[in-house]
C-alpha cells in the first residue's frame, strides 16, 4: 500500500500511509486509537476506496471496490467488532456468502463437516457446527470468525485485536494457528494494543500516528517497548499505572456483596468495597467475572445472596434499583451494550440522567449539551464535538464517553468490565489515571480485566476466580502475576 489517502467529511483519516507486507510474515500494525489503523485495513478489505494512493498485490496494481473483490484475491479480514449473524448456526456463518451447494441446494452435511474440521484446526472441536452463533460467548464468536476467514483460500489475513476476548490458553492456540499459516506462506497483518504479544508473534512492525506512517520495518522482537510507545504517542510513557494511594481502611463500606450466586455460573461470592477502594476481579474468560458485575448491577438475577449500597439491600435483578442507589456499569462490550452508536456524544453522556433535563415533558437539550460538554472536556474526549455521532470516535474515546455518563450521574459505585479493551497505550494511561482519581474522590470501584498486570497495578484488593468460585482474596501487593495464574489454573476455593 503506497501513499494511501482517505478523507471523510471534516477528517483526513489517512494522509499518505505506506504498508509493505511479505509472504509468510506476521506484520504488526501499531498506533493509538484514531491513528488510522481501522480505516487502513478497511481500504485493504475493500470496504473503503482510497482517495489517493495505490495497492500493489503480488506485483500488480489492484483496485478493491468491494469486500468480495478482496476476498477473491485471497485477502480476508477478521474485524474487532465481529460481523456474525446471530440467528444462523456456526457452520452457516463460516460459509456465509460462499455456501457449499449443488444443483441450487445447500450441502448441509458437507458444510457441517468442513466447519467442524476448521474448528478442530483452531483447537476448538467443542464448538458444535450446529450451534446457533448467538448463544456463544464473545470468545467463541471470535473463533467462528477466524474459522470463516480460513474457509477461503487466503493469502493474507488481517486480524484486528484477535486476542481481546481470549484467555491465555486460547491465545496460545491462536498463535499456533498463525505460525502454521505463515509456515504455509500466508501473510498476517496483526493489530494489537498488547505489546507483549507483538514480541511473541510478530516479525516486523509498522507504526501509524495521526493518519501517517511514522515507522516501518521495525523488528518486533528487538525494538524496545519505550521506542514503540514513543513512536505511537510522540512522547515517553514511563509509568503506566499512577502511584497507588492506600484507601482509608476504616472507610465506610459502600458496596456489600453477600453469598451471591447465579446458578451454573458462580457461587458463594462475598466481598465489600469501601469508599475510595478499587477491588479487582481476576480470572480466565468464563470464570464468572463479568456475570458477577452484571448481577451486582441488576442485569442478571441472583439465585441466592444479596447486594447492598450504604447498608441498604437492593431489589434482586433490578437495574433501576441499582442505578437509583448509585451504581454505574461500563460493560465489556461497550458498542453493543454501553452505547447508542448512532446517537450524539451528548445524548450518550446524559443517558442515565435524562430526568435531570426534563422540563414539562420535554428535554432541555441545551442543558444536556452543556453538562455533557463539561465532562467531555474534563476527560479530554477527542474530537470534543458533543453533537458528533459516538460511532465516529475511536475505541478509547468511546470508553471515555461511557465513563462520562457515570461521572454526570455522580455514582457511588463504578463497575468496570474490561475498561481498556481495544484501547491504545496512551489512552490506557489516561483511563488508569481517571480510575485512580475517581477512587480518590471516594467512589468505590470494582474492576474486571483479562490482563492480570492491569488488575494488580490498579486494584487495592484482588479476588481471584476459578470456575465461578473465589479461590483467593487479599491485598493486591501481596500477590504477583505468577501466583494469580497458578490459582486460576488449579486453585481451590477459599
Amino acid at each position: 500500500m503506497r501513499g494511501i489517502v482517505k478523507v471523510f467529511p471534516g477528517v483526513r483519516a489517512l494522509d499518505g500511509v505506506d504498508l509493505e507486507v511479505r509472504a509468510g510474515e506476521v506484520h504488526c500494525l501499531l498506533g493509538q486509537n484514531g491513528a488510522g489503523k481501522s480505516t487502513l485495513i478497511k481500504v485493504l478489505a475493500g470496504a473503503h476506496e482510497p482517495d489517493e494512493g495505490e495497492i500493489v498485490w503480488q506485483g500488480e496494481e489492484l483496485r478493491l471496490t468491494t469486500p468480495l473483490a478482496a476476498m477473491k484475491h485471497g485477502i480476508a479480514t477478521i474485524y474487532q467488532e465481529l460481523d456474525l449473524v446471530d440467528g444462523l448456526s456456526v457452520a452457516e456463518n463460516i460459509y456465509l456468502g460462499h455456501e457449499l451447494a449443488a444443483g441450487g441446494f445447500s450441502r448441509r452435511g458437507d458444510t457441517q463437516r468442513e466447519a467442524a474440521a476448521l474448528l478442530d484446526r483452531l483447537g476448538h472441536r467443542e464448538i458444535s457446527p450446529r450451534r446457533e452463533v448467538g448463544t456463544l460467548s464473545a470468545a467463541g464468536k471470535q473463533i467462528v470468525s477466524m474459522a470463516r476467514a480460513l474457509s477461503h483460500d487466503v493469502k493474507l489475513i488481517v486480524m484486528d485485536e484477535p486476542s481481546a476476548v481470549l484467555d491465555q490458553e486460547e491465545v496460545a492456540r491462536l498463535f499456533k494457528v498463525i505460525r502454521d499459516l505463515t509456515g504455509e506462506g500466508v501473510a498476517v497483518v496483526y493489530i494489537s494494543h498488547r505489546l507483549e504479544e507483538i514480541r511473541q508473534i510478530g516479525d516486523r512492525v509498522t507504526v501509524l500516528k495521526d493518519g501517517r506512517t511514522v515507522a516501518t520495518g521495525l523488528s518486533a522482537r528487538d525494538t524496545p517497548t519505550r521506542e514503540l510507545t514513543r513512536r505511537m504517542t510522540g512522547r515517553d510513557i514511563e509509568y503506566v499505572f499512577p502511584e497507588r494511594v492506600s484507601p482509608d481502611g476504616d472507610g465506610a463500606v459502600v458496596l456489600g456483596v453477600r453469598d451471591l450466586a447465579a446458578s451454573g455460573v458462580f457461587s458463594r461470592v462475598d466481598f465489600d468495597v469501601r469508599a475510595g477502594e478499587i477491588v479487582g476481579l481476576a480470572g480466565l474468560v468464563g470464570s464468572g467475572r463479568s456475570e458477577i458485575l452484571e448481577t451486582v448491577y441488576g442485569a442478571r438475577k441472583a439465585t441466592t445472596g444479596s447486594v447492598s449500597v450504604n447498608g441498604k439491600r437492593l431489589r434482586n435483578g433490578s437495574v433501576r434499583a441499582a442505578v437509583g442507589a448509585g451504581i454505574g456499569l461500563c460493560p465489556e462490550e461497550r458498542k453493543s451494550q454501553g452505547l447508542l452508536l448512532d446517537e450524539s456524544v451528548y445524548r450518550n453522556v446524559s443517558l442515565a440522567t435524562l430526568g435531570r433535563f426534563a422540563r414539562g415533558g420535554f428535554l432541555d437539550r441545551r442543558g444536556e449539551r452543556k453538562a455533557a460538554q463539561e465532562h467531555v472536556r474534563a476527560l479530554d474526549v477527542r474530537p470534543g464535538d458533543v453533537d458528533r455521532a459516538v460511532r465516529t470516535l475511536s475505541g478509547g474515546n468511546q470508553q471515555k464517553v461511557v465513563l462520562a455518563r457515570w461521572l454526570l450521574r455522580d455514582c457511588r459505585v463504578l463497575l468496570l468490565d474490561e475498561p481498556t479493551r481495544g484501547v491504545d497505550v496512551g489512552a490506557r494511561s489516561e483511563i488508569y489515571a481517571l480510575i485512580r482519581r475517581l477512587a480518590a474522590d471516594g467512589v468505590a470501584v470494582v474492576l474486571v480485566s483479562s490482563e492480570v498486570p492491569e488488575v494488580l497495578g490498579l486494584a487495592d484488593r484482588v479476588l481471584v476466580l476459578r470456575e465461578g468460585l473465589v479461590v483467593h482474596s487479599g491485598p493486591a501487593h501481596e500477590i504477583d502475576e505468577h501466583r494469580v495464574l497458578d490459582l486460576v489454573m488449579e486453585g481451590s476455593a477459599v
